[in-house]
C-alpha cells in the first residue's frame, strides 16, 4: 500500500512534467504526420520532381516541333522537309517508291 501512496505522491508532484512529455509527443506527432509536417513535405517534393521532369519533356518536344517549323519557314525553306512533309500529308509516294508507315510523326 505504501508504493501505490508514493507512486501517487510522485505523479501529483510531476504535473508540469508530465504536461511537458504530453506536449513534446503533441508537438512531435504533428510535425511529422500534420498537414505541414515532414512527410507532406517529402510526397510534395517528389510531385514537384515529376512535374518537372514532365515539363522538362514538354519543352523538348516544343523545341523539336519548333525545328521542324523553322525549316519549313520561308525565309529557311529546306527543300527535303518540305518534299517529306508533302508526302506525309497529301499520301503521295512514286511508282517505284515504297512506304513504310512508321508512328515517328506523332513523336
Amino acid at each position: 500500500m505504501g508504493l501505490f501512496l508514493d507512486l501517487t505522491n510522485k505523479i501529483k508532484n510531476s504535473g508540469f512534467l508530465i504536461l511537458c512529455v504530453m506536449l513534446f509527443f503533441y508537438f512531435s506527432f504533428y510535425t511529422i504526420n500534420g498537414e505541414r509536417g515532414l512527410l507532406k513535405y517529402m510526397y510534395l517534393s517528389k510531385e514537384i520532381a515529376y512535374a518537372k521532369d514532365i515539363a522538362a519533356q514538354y519543352s523538348a518536344q516544343k523545341q523539336k516541333l519548333e525545328a521542324k517549323v523553322r525549316l519549313l519557314s520561308s525565309s529557311s525553306l529546306d527543300l527535303d522537309m518540305l518534299d517529306e512533309r508533302a508526302r506525309v500529308v497529301l499520301n503521295f509516294a512514286g511508282d517505284d517508291e515504297f512506304v513504310i508507315l512508321d508512328d515517328f510523326e506523332n513523336n
